[in-house]
């Protein structure tokens, strides 16, 4: 598995707008260009892009589609190498994977209040950030861990977060049985992956990319 992860940069927005267009054709989805704020449209274009690179330099693919399925997450057609994307503050991450995987990550941000999210924690969940010596720390631990279950599964907000539990990396969600590992990219932020797949026996390449290498 590869895991890239990219921050954004002002003064290359430009330079990765031309990009874009260059890579993906004049006739290519356009949306970012609907975000008022330049870091908004540089995140959406950045994860594209780390997935273009991390295909071409790891799998040999430089051409791909990709399709939507009926749950709205993202897939290469005719490629069995799965994808994922997730982005927080200055921060976009891509795994790309043999075998289908979610990510999350978020910017540790210390003005949260954690409790205005109990009612999606089950008791177990929202002792131990109670107990926990950073509660911040902990809260974003569970919401990383909880939201790239849900994206490896695949059916989204449809799952509620309050309707499994993890315990020892692992969980079961519609009786299917799912892995998690976190991973360390940088100390402001948090990020998890999660898989069918026992992630212990994993090898996962985490690799920090410059814009300019992309």
């Amino acid at each position: 598995m590869n895991v890239l992860y990219v921050f954004i940069e002002e003064e290359k927005h430009h330079y990765i707008l031309n990009k874009y267009l260059e890579i993906f054709g004049e006739n290519s989805d356009k949306k970012f260009l609907k975000y008022r704020k330049w870091q908004d449209a540089q995140l959406s274009v950045l994860g594209r892009i780390l997935l273009k690179y991390g295909l071409s330099k790891y799998y040999d693919i430089n051409d791909f589609k990709i399709n939507v399925s009926n749950n709205g997450k993202p897939f290469l057609q005719d490629h069995q190498i799965y994808f994922n994307i997730s982005h927080s503050k200055n921060l976009v991450v891509c795994a790309i994977s043999e075998f289908p995987v979610g990510i999350d990550v978020e910017f540790s941000n210390y003005g949260i209040d954690y409790l205005e999210f109990c009612d999606q924690m089950t008791k177990n969940e929202l002792l131990r950030i109670q107990e926990s010596e950073n509660h911040v720390e902990s809260f974003f631990n569970y919401w990383t861990e909880k939201e790239s279950l849900i994206k490896a599964n695949g059916m989204g907000l449809q799952i509620p977060l309050k309707s499994f539990e993890i315990c020892n990396h692992q969980t079961c969600i519609s009786n299917v049985k799912y892995f998690i590992k976190k991973l360390d990219i940088h100390k402001e932020y948090h990020c998890c992956i999660a898989a069918e797949k026992d992630l212990s026996t994993v090898f996962i390449n985490v690799k920090k990319v410059n814009i300019g290498e992309l």
